[in-house]
């Protein structure tokens, strides 16, 4: 049987593409923009057969990557690709319009402590107005002139802010009139059997009145939610599977922690952050004051529980840090995100590390992606899932 065709935008360094592979598709074409990310897809085996395309995708139309991909319109079988979400992320939001200043400023003076002078000016938080917003309506207008059978859509989950709100309602409509049933739904990849609490907004789309169903969730993390549900497993902790990398074969440079809170972050023990370090947490001589920093401020992982969200571009004292009072190692931010022990990055430390961090977690994309192929396939092996949003 022919495997079911797929074109993958934003590529990014493959997570997507890793996952639905996994789901028993063939990668037709992937595009994305950035040099190290196509160095990086080259590198691998995965996509030996795959048309790699370093382009924008404001610029292609879908007649030319049908060409790329040997098909005719209406032959292609799914559409996959999750826009670039810094302009709806909750980092957005909480630096644009000074809301981080604004409430630390509040919370210190409220305490009658001085954390400095900040000089906050009144914004109002506007993702329609960064470019990379027009990339979901660019994904829109590829799937009106691909017209493939189903398609997933990925991106965070505060693309549902009413900020946002309002470029996701007018993708979903698109998406209706141009003959698509759709389930938008919120996911978390721990729910899945990744490693790792991270929370997406996926879109499922079919063409035709055949509403896609979410994938079940596999994994949970609440022990009286999965008690006497055989399919539900624990959810996976972070130690067995850094474990192989703890080695000094793996260590790199950039791990080492120095400079301003170096010492105080080695006093924090393994799940906790800065936190730990207040009055709030009982210490005897606080450092930091309760709800003044952000939450991945010194955050440290516990071998025995999920990592927290693996972020593209932290600051110098974001986490998560690996509980041996260091800064995660390339491999294991990959193994973090589910990449497979062999797969390979090009390019510098930071990039490699953007790039783990802006992708998918290739497991969550397999559900994800099984949910909408196997119905065109006709091999629907979905349940209704337990717990989902419908934003449509």
């Amino acid at each position: 049987m022919p495997k079911l065709p797929v074109i993958s935008l934003f590529t990014g360094a493959g997570g997507f593409d890793l996952g639905a592979l996994a789901a028993g598709v063939e990668s037709r074409v992937c595009v994305d923009l950035d040099p190290d990310c196509i160095s990086t897809l080259r590198e691998n085996r995965q996509f030996r057969r795959s048309a790699i395309l370093c382009q924008d995708v404001t610029t292609l139309s879908g007649d030319e990557l049908l060409d790329a991909a040997g098909l005719r319109r209406k032959e292609l079988g799914l559409l996959i690709g999750g826009p670039p979400c810094q302009s709806f992320s909750k980092a957005a939001y909480w630096t644009s319009t000074g809301e981080e200043a604004r409430y630390r400023r509040n919370r210190a003076g409220y305490r009658g402590h001085n954390i400095g002078r900040f000089k906050v000016v009144g914004r109002k938080w506007n993702p329609t107005g960064d470019p990379r917003s027009s990339l979901v309506e660019h994904y829109s207008r590829l799937l009106s002139e691909l017209m493939p059978a189903g398609f997933v859509f990925e991106n965070v989950l505060s693309i549902t802010h009413p900020a946002s709100r309002p470029i996701l309602d007018r993708f979903l409509r698109r998406c209706a009139r141009l003959g698509y049933a759709v389930q938008a739904f919120k996911a978390n990849a721990v729910e899945y059997g990744v490693p790792q609490m991270r929370q997406r907004l996926i879109v499922l789309g079919l063409k035709g009145r055949s509403t896609p169903v979410p994938p079940l969730p596999t994994h949970s993390s609440n022990r009286k939610q999965y008690q006497g549900k055989p399919y539900l497993k624990a959810s996976v902790a972070v130690g067995p599977i850094l474990e192989p990398y703890r080695g000094e074969t793996f260590a790199e440079p950039e791990e080492v922690v120095s400079g301003r809170w170096a010492k105080e972050f080695r006093q924090i023990p393994p799940g906790w952050n800065y936190k730990a370090l207040t009055a709030w947490a009982g210490h005897r001589k606080p450092v930091f004051l309760a709800e003044t920093r952000f939450w991945n401020f010194l955050l440290k992982l516990h071998p025995e529980l999920p990592s927290w969200t693996i972020a593209a571009s932290p600051g110098p004292w974001t986490g998560p840090f690996h509980w041996d009072n260091r800064r995660l190692r390339v491999p294991e931010l990959a193994a973090l995100q589910t990449f497979p022990n062999e797969y390979r990055f090009s390019g510098s430390k930071r990039s490699i590390r953007r790039q783990i961090g802006n992708a998918i977690p290739p497991l969550l994309a397999r559900h994800v992606v099984d949910a909408v192929a196997s119905e065109i396939m006709g091999t629907n092996r979905s349940i209704r899932a337990l717990r989902y949003i419908t934003v449509a």
